[in-house]
């Protein structure tokens, strides 16, 4: 896929909550940004939080209000980068991982595919989201996800997560091309997707 670079430049976790606060006006960024795993074409500019641990977090399952998708997105997004210093591929599978862990993946292709959507749009980039690819790492991490264990042992049990070409083994470069895929769900033409 083209596109693929990685963001260098990552705000920091304080200036993610410090614009956490901040709703965008008409025509202004998203308190967020981010991309389909395996395509790293968007990079994070700041997310609303609750940050990890707190109440409202992905952290905090037993949080009694339901977040929004933007706010649970959002969420997400501030706990992958409270470790990381750029929103690469992996981040974008822990990412995912979260979300299949909190919501589960019927859910979590939801809030991810809302999340990236939401985000290339008010990047001005609406052609950057792309519905098969965001669907297909969701239901790849659900597949291999295991409760009670953390990112770090997810990633050293399943390294061909960390690959952003995989899904090359699911589909034809042209498949993930078209219209048709990018629009919405396709089923893989190479090899079924484990599950």
């Amino acid at each position: 896929m083209s596109g693929l670079g990685e963001s260098a430049v990552t705000p920091g976790r304080d200036e993610l909550a410090a614009r956490a606060t901040t709703a965008p006006r008409p025509g202004q960024q998203p308190p967020h940004a981010t991309t389909a795993p395996g395509t790293d074409e968007l990079s994070p500019r700041s997310a609303p939080a609750p940050g990890p641990g707190q109440p409202g977090s992905v952290a905090d399952s037993g949080a009694a209000t339901r977040l929004s998708d933007e706010d649970a997105f959002a969420g997400l997004l501030v706990e992958v980068m409270a470790g990381a210093s750029r929103f690469g591929h992996r981040q974008h599978v822990h990412l995912t991982w979260l979300a299949v862990r909190g919501h589960g993946v019927a859910e979590a292709v939801t809030l991810v595919s809302t999340g990236i959507q939401r985000t290339a749009r008010y990047q001005g980039a609406p052609q950057k989201y792309h519905a098969t690819i965001s669907r297909a790492w969701v239901e790849l991490v659900g597949h291999h996800f295991r409760a009670g264990e953390d990112f770090a042992e997810f990633a050293a049990r399943c390294p061909d997560l960390l690959d952003k070409r995989l899904l090359t083994t699911h589909y034809r470069s042209a498949t993930l091309a078209g219209a048709a895929a990018r629009q919405g769900w396709v089923e893989p033409d190479l090899e079924p997707l484990p599950g």
